[in-house]
């Protein structure tokens, strides 16, 4: 049933490009001549459903902020589509996005896998797609070849593994480590590649690697086998549907090294999916923002969004949802149009906007250069270590 439900899609897929393709050579985001069109294809529910709706809690708050000035006399309007953090999902729905509701630009996905499944699509209808969160390098850059009409807004998974490897190996002093996987997930594989390269690099030594596949639950054998190992660290890049369970069980056969992850286990629930504070002492993640942070811009957009969400702190995704919207409206502006390409090549030129996860200044493969932050769980809070910057 699996292959013929995306034997199913890929077909639509085909058929639909190949229809538009003929009649959307250029796309405008003119919601109504007062009004510009931006898509949002996040995972709203399924199994990474906090990633997303955290993103669509920045971007709403966002948009309510620029359309109080708006933009040359125009406003913002959001169409938004739920991916259910899935693959097929994200491919339909950017297809609609463009084709359909012929946004100006679409945000989204929150994950790599869900925003890979939507570049063609960006790039055969000239669509710009800006991933807040996705990290993958072939997001942006696939076998040395740069797509176009795709940014993100957050820095890549070489940088992410490797500030994980330089702690690891300079603050914590570990000289050996483990390394679990999701072996389903590019994200996941992507920062072990680049944690393994710079924790050699500092003269450790990878003495363990396992792995699970996502919504696995029972991770009790895998953990007894790196516990064998003896390590004295554990890298596990994954997100926080399985980390949470990972933590816990680790915590249970006795395996108390320090456990540290990348910005796939920034997510309210992980605590409650760990079991509570204590078995998250001891653990670290890099991430693109803190909300500790002492910078006057991230301490507004604090106070913003906690005047908003009933004293709800902010976590990166929250940042980097609101972040991706000032750096379209940025780009809109700059452009001086809603029309797609215009807004494509301003994208591509941003140099020096001040957003509240960093300064945004692109590359030439429209990747961020901007610092990471490592953040360690103190009484099952997020508490700010320090700033590492490229």
């Amino acid at each position: 049933m699996r292959k013929k439900k995306l034997a199913g899609v890929f077909m639509s897929f085909m058929v639909a490009a190949g229809v538009m393709a003929g009649c959307n050579s250029t796309t405008s985001g003119d919601g109504g001549g007062d009004t510009i069109k931006i898509g949002a294809n996040l995972e709203l529910s399924g199994g990474v459903a906090s990633y997303g709706q955290s993103e669509k809690e920045g971007i709403d708050l966002a948009i309510e902020e620029i359309n109080k000035k708006g933009i040359d006399g125009k406003k913002l309007k959001l169409v938004t589509f739920d991916n259910k953090s899935e693959a097929s999902e994200a491919t339909s729905g950017a297809l609609k996005l463009a084709t359909q509701d012929k946004v100006a630009a679409i945000i989204g996905a929150a994950t790599s896998t869900n925003t890979l499944a939507q570049v063609q699509i960006a790039q055969d209808n000239k669509i710009p797609l800006i991933t807040p969160t996705g990290t993958n390098p072939t997001i942006t850059n696939k076998d040395g070849k740069v797509s176009d009409f795709v940014f993100r807004t957050c820095f890549i998974d070489p940088f992410q593994g490797t500030v994980a490897a330089n702690f690891a190996a300079k603050e914590l002093k570990v000289k050996n480590a483990a390394i679990l996987i999701d072996s389903s997930s590019d994200y996941a594989k992507g920062l072990a590649d680049a944690f393994k390269k710079a924790f050699k690099a500092n003269g450790g030594k990878i003495v363990k690697e396992e792995a699970y596949v996502a919504k696995d639950t029972d991770f009790h054998a895998t953990l007894t086998n790196i516990k064998a190992a003896n390590p004295e660290y554990v890298f596990i890049p994954g997100y926080y549907e399985e980390v949470g369970l990972i933590i816990k069980q680790a915590r249970e056969i006795g395996l108390n090294v320090p456990l540290m992850g990348g910005d796939g286990w920034d997510s309210p629930t992980l605590v409650k999916i760990a079991g509570g504070a204590d078995p998250l002492k001891n653990t670290f993640i890099t991430n693109h923002y803190s909300s500790g942070d002492s910078d006057k811009k991230v301490q507004d957009f604090v106070t913003a969004f906690k005047a908003k969400y009933d004293g709800k702190s902010p976590d990166a995704f929250n940042a980097l949802g609101y972040d991706t919207v000032y750096f379209i409206a940025d780009a809109i502006k700059r452009a001086g149009s809603s029309d797609s390409k215009k807004i494509q090549k301003a994208l591509a030129e941003t140099d020096g906007l001040e957003l509240v996860s960093g300064k945004m200044k692109l590359d030439k493969n429209h990747d961020p250069i901007k610092a990471a932050v490592i953040l360690e769980y103190v009484n099952g809070e997020q508490q700010f270590k320090v700033k590492v910057n490229p």
